[in-house]
């Protein structure tokens, strides 16, 4: 289950190895959850990313964004609340983070001098010419996956425009046929 991971970041990053560890959601300002249910499947991790989102007096809670077509309890708890649930219909993840990221390089939300300093820049500019195509607009994508372009656009200005912006994913994304190319897809948004 966890060869997409390694192919896929591999590609992306050069190295199979995690990105981040669990404690790190603690310097999040807007985070990411993809096919994954922290509160049953990693319960220490949920609760730090819960104690997150609620903020700790010192500094406001993060904004989170859900990416799953359960209603996970993320979405909407007694002390957490999902800013986006991107409810998309099983089977359409890449469909998905591509359209996010066609929302990032199209309206100009890209960290021009990050990229310059820490990517490959023939690639990055293949990658930019194809997430930037009508035909992967969120509006394109609206009958591929169910979510609404409006959502999907807020979700991307949030991700791009929050702050420090973290991605956590899980099975949802690499148990999958498209999981290799999910995990891509992710690490290219990044």
């Amino acid at each position: 289950c966890h060869s997409p991971t390694g192919y896929g970041l591999g590609q992306t990053f050069g190295t199979s190895a995690g990105t981040q560890t669990f404690k790190s959601v603690e310097q999040a300002d807007v985070v990411m959850v993809i096919g994954a249910n922290p509160s049953e499947g990693h319960p220490v991790f949920a609760s730090r990313l819960k104690k997150r989102i609620r903020g700790d007096g010192k500094r406001p809670g993060a904004k989170l964004i859900v990416i799953d077509p359960r209603r996970i309890d993320l979405v909407d708890a007694p002390h957490v609340h999902a800013d986006f649930h991107l409810q998309l219909k099983p089977g359409t993840n890449v469909a998905v983070i591509t359209a996010l990221a066609h929302v990032v390089v199209t309206e100009g939300l890209v960290d021009e001098a990050y990229v310059a300093e820490r990517c490959d820049d023939p690639s990055y500019q293949q990658w930019r010419a194809f997430v930037a195509k009508p035909e992967n607009s969120p509006e394109a994508m609206e009958a591929v996956s169910g979510v609404p372009a409006a959502t999907v656009r807020g979700a991307a200005r949030l991700y791009a425009q929050g702050g420090n912006s973290a991605i956590y994913y899980g099975l949802g994304v690499t148990e999958h046929a498209q999981g290799s190319t999910m995990v891509i897809g992710i690490a290219n948004l990044a």
